[in-house]
């Protein structure tokens, strides 16, 4: 729930849905793998854009993109494809289009795709070092972008990669007068995030 009153991070416009993702998901740990991948798919999604079109068009890519499932996405073809580029409601780009049903394989063959990530994660002493005046990106999301590019990813890098860990709580870059930092720190150290 939007608080109109409350203090926020200077980035976070008077856009309501911007706001509401800003309170409610920007900088809150998120663990499974399904939700790993749609936050990696909405930042790869971004790239070259602003992220209030990405938030103003996810509702409809949830729905198109099978709810952002890799299972469901991997099974998707060339013609998904061609219909998601005359989708208006859809950031139609093909090689993000493709990028996202390649990914989406990928992510099935592993393991651990969670792991896999948060093996990236600043330890908990530095990771909400950045808080007033946050990097595009930094020594860990360099690390994760080259790894998952030897991997095969695309639309992976080191910025995408650091915008991807602080939507998923691996670093709080929350302001810190702004209300969600303290709760998003206390939700990591709840979590016990920084083994």
């Amino acid at each position: 729930m939007v608080t109109e009153d409350r203090k926020r991070c200077r980035w976070c416009t008077s856009d309501a849905l911007y706001q509401r993702y800003h309170d409610e998901e920007w900088g809150v740990p998120v663990f499974d793998s399904l939700g790993l991948f749609e936050r990696l798919a909405l930042e790869s999604m971004q790239a070259g854009l602003s992220w209030i079109t990405v938030l103003k068009k996810r509702e409809h890519m949830q729905a198109q993109f099978l709810g952002f499932d890799p299972f469901k996405l991997a099974r998707c073809n060339e013609r998904h494809i061609q219909s998601w580029l005359l989708d208006a409601g859809l950031i139609r780009h093909r090689g993000k289009l493709q990028a996202l049903v390649h990914n989406a394989r990928l992510t099935i063959a592993e393991t651990d795709f969670s792991g896999l990530l948060w093996q990236f994660a600043p330890d908990l002493s530095e990771r909400n070092r950045h808080a007033i005046r946050p990097p595009s990106q930094t020594a860990e999301s360099q690390a994760m972008a080259k790894m998952l590019k030897r991997k095969g990813f695309r639309f992976v890098g080191p910025t995408t990669c650091y915008a991807f860990m602080q939507s998923v709580g691996m670093v709080n870059d929350h302001a810190e007068d702004c209300w969600r930092f303290a709760a998003c720190s206390k939700l990591q150290h709840r979590k016990g995030i920084d083994q």
